[in-house]
């Protein structure tokens, strides 16, 4: 058999419009006036080791950036020199090499006598500002930091009383939902602060595209965490939220949420090729619903000096340091010839990509992470595997055809486990795809010399 070559992922199902209509964030947004504001997904890179962590989110919001502002609890407060505007393709770049794959393999002639395997190298796919300061002090509310970065204007807040820092937000031009009241006391409770951000229209324009920009921002605490509750307050239903945990140890898991390996290696029906992204949002959900709701997914872990197969190059030093990888020394810049191209090397990385689906009632808590000493790999893969479909004239064709109709009925039963769909429905998208039918076993199968190939006309 051999391996073909990579076919998807599910940075792929955005481009698809199959991404999950899910809204997340780690903090939440607060519109100005009644304008709705919710972000439809979020990504996070989470760089962690010892107690230093640099954290950058992206989220996909295009409304109007008038309207745009966010709060994000912290556990210190931040200064400028802490925070950071990054570019965006740095996190689809993390999420294309992260993503789950599918891959092929093809059956070779159970009549050649030559028996080899080809290993082939896998290609690569080509997935407020706020003024009324002097009313702050009244309401508990102190502003620790005042500062723009890139096209955003930023403040880094601390409150003694969650009414006191509604009521300042709410004077401030932001409306809070009430729901977010309790929340927001228990990270004060927790002595943490909060960082407020919101667009610099003038600065907006100077920077120019339509997209904005993830913020990233460093800082020091013995608290490994990511808060996710004020994301649910004013989402919409389920969020869905990535998080890819650069370390430089192993991988990283939740401690509160129990994190649970993507289902993988599994072998599916041939007509998933086409329909790849319908097939993972759907076997995520089965996952997520047999776990109550409560379960945090490994999609990826790795070593990122290589992968195999790669869904995208790996990330390079200079990629990873913009991410805030701040322990890669320069000797890991060199790229370096491997598999007949250059690929960049990151040495002394792990990457742990982490999916999780909640709610305010499936999560009640933040993510709380600890980073373990374990670097096995482990990524989201799914196979596709072609039966030889040439002309088969042996004795030892017969019971490879047997052989494959059991795989195949295997592969629906696999599928239907893995997503819920119907047997019945499997076996007719099998036969309207026209592809990976069964064999027909019905007939005799003559067994042709060689001899027989040399005058294929006679009787």
């Amino acid at each position: 058999m051999r391996l073909s070559y990579l076919l998807s992922s599910v940075f792929a199902l955005s481009t698809l419009g199959l991404a999950p209509a899910a809204n997340a964030f780690c903090g939440f947004y607060v519109a100005k006036a009644e304008t709705d504001l919710f972000n439809s997904s979020s990504k996070v890179a989470l760089v962690r080791d010892g107690d230093r962590t640099v954290i950058t989110m992206a989220n996909d919001y295009q409304g109007d950036p008038t309207e745009f502002a966010m709060v994000i609890p912290v556990p210190t407060v931040i200064t400028k020199e802490q925070v950071h505007v990054s570019d965006p393709a740095l996190l689809e770049h993390l999420d294309a090499y992260t993503a789950p794959r599918l891959v092929e393999y093809f059956d070779d002639n159970p009549c050649d006598e030559r028996k080899y395997r080809v290993f082939s190298s896998a290609p690569m796919m080509d997935g407020a500002v706020l003024e009324k300061e002097s009313s702050s002090e009244a309401l508990g509310v102190t502003i620790e930091e005042k500062f723009s970065v890139g096209e955003y204007d930023i403040l880094v807040l601390s409150a003694s009383q969650s009414d006191g820092l509604q009521i300042w937000l709410d004077n401030n031009g932001y409306k809070v939902p009430e729901k977010a009241k309790s929340t927001l006391g228990s990270y004060i409770k927790q002595d943490m602060k909060f960082f407020v951000a919101k667009v610099n229209l003038e600065a907006k324009a100077k920077a120019g595209g339509e997209m904005l920009r993830p913020i990233a921002v460093a800082y020091e605490s013995p608290k490994f965490m990511l808060p996710i509750r004020l994301g649910t307050v004013n989402a919409k239903g389920d969020q869905d939220l990535f998080v890819y945990a650069l370390t430089r140890k192993g991988k990283v898991e939740t401690t509160n949420y129990r994190t649970i390996k993507i289902p993988s290696d599994k072998e599916l029906p041939i007509f998933i090729k086409d329909d790849f992204g319908r097939f993972y949002k759907d076997m995520y959900a089965t996952a997520a619903e047999r776990e109550g709701g409560h379960g945090v997914f490994m999609e990826y872990a790795w070593d990122m000096n290589w992968c195999d197969p790669c869904a995208a190059d790996p990330l390079s030093r200079d990629e990873l340091q913009e991410l805030g990888v701040f322990w890669i020394n320069d000797s890991s810049d060199a790229d370096v010839l491997q598999r007949g191209r250059p690929m960049p090397q990151a040495q002394d990385v792990y990457v742990t990509r982490l999916h999780v689906r909640y709610d305010a009632e499936s999560f009640p808590e933040d993510l709380k992470f600890k980073t373990t000493g374990d670097r096995q790999n482990f990524q989201g893969r799914y196979i596709l595997r072609h039966a030889f479909e040439g002309e088969m004239q042996c004795e030892a064709a017969k019971e490879y055809k047997i052989g494959v109709n059991k795989r195949k009925d295997e592969e629906v039963k696999t599928l239907a486990n893995l997503t819920g769909w119907q047997r019945e429905d499997i076996f007719d998208k099998i036969k309207e795809s026209g592809m990976g039918q069964k064999f027909d076993v019905s007939k005799p199968v003559k067994d042709t010399k060689w001899w027989n190939k040399i005058w294929p006309g006679d009787e």
